[in-house]
């Protein structure tokens, strides 16, 4: 399979919303990422279920939650019911992760539990039974536009050989400042899903010449020289 090229619509004019998400899978992308933050487990405000639900019957691909709130337990349902296919919690706001991504599947989507950049690997160790995909974050989460933390690759590399050994069809996900010059090194280290923001919607040939550049080079950079799923 292709590498999976899923926008950010953190950088998207709020005003038309639904017209960007039309372009995006126009552009040919794989799915959508929504970057849900509560203003608390990070400093920014962006969408609610509503906003998302709005959205739906405007999209072609899925969509995937990223909560970056600090309680994601008494959200899941919100998300799922407005559409997303795939919920992310992150560990770090999460006391019973096993038993969140469990919830997750009960509800019917697919679970994905995301890492800080500083939370080591081992954090989802324990966890992967119940876990579709893992998100290594390449930065900071919080706002769009950050630069990519190269330091972070050593991780997605121990992770990819975690999801490896147990034998699961796990995703492997890297988000934050992902561009044609930071993916070879994040698709390198093993990573088979690439969250891009706002270098995509910068770049001067438009989303879609934008998907098909980072999917040539996360390609030919995968290990082995494969796709890496």
């Amino acid at each position: 399979m292709q590498p999976l090229i899923v926008p950010s619509v953190l950088p998207a004019d709020f005003s038309r919303l639904g017209d960007e998400v039309a372009e995006l899978c126009d552009a040919g992308v794989d799915r959508i990422q929504w970057d849900v933050m509560d203003g608390v487990f990070v400093p920014n405000l962006t969408f609610g279920p509503d906003v998302i639900a709005a959205c739906r019957p405007h999209s072609t691909v899925g969509f995937e939650a990223h909560l970056m709130v600090v309680n994601p337990d008494e959200l899941l349902g919100r998300y799922v019911d407005a559409g997303c296919e795939l919920v992310i919690v992150h560990a770090e706001a999460c006391t019973h992760l096993h038993r969140t991504l469990a919830r997750i599947r009960q509800l019917g989507a697919r679970s994905g539990v995301s890492l800080n950049p500083h939370t080591p690997a081992e954090v989802v160790e324990h966890v992967l039974d119940e876990t579709d995909m893992v998100l290594a974050m390449t930065v900071n989460p919080g706002f769009g536009g950050q630069k990519y933390i190269a330091a972070v690759e050593p991780k997605v590399a121990k992770i990819r050989r975690m999801i490896d050994e147990s034998g699961l069809d796990i995703e492997l996900e890297v988000d934050g400042g992902i561009t044609d010059k930071t993916i070879a090194g994040a698709a390198a280290a093993g990573a088979d899903v690439f969250i891009s923001g706002s270098w995509m919607y910068a770049y001067p040939d438009g989303k879609a010449a934008a998907v098909k550049q980072l999917r040539a080079i996360a390609f030919e950079n995968a290990p082995n020289g494969e796709a890496a799923r």
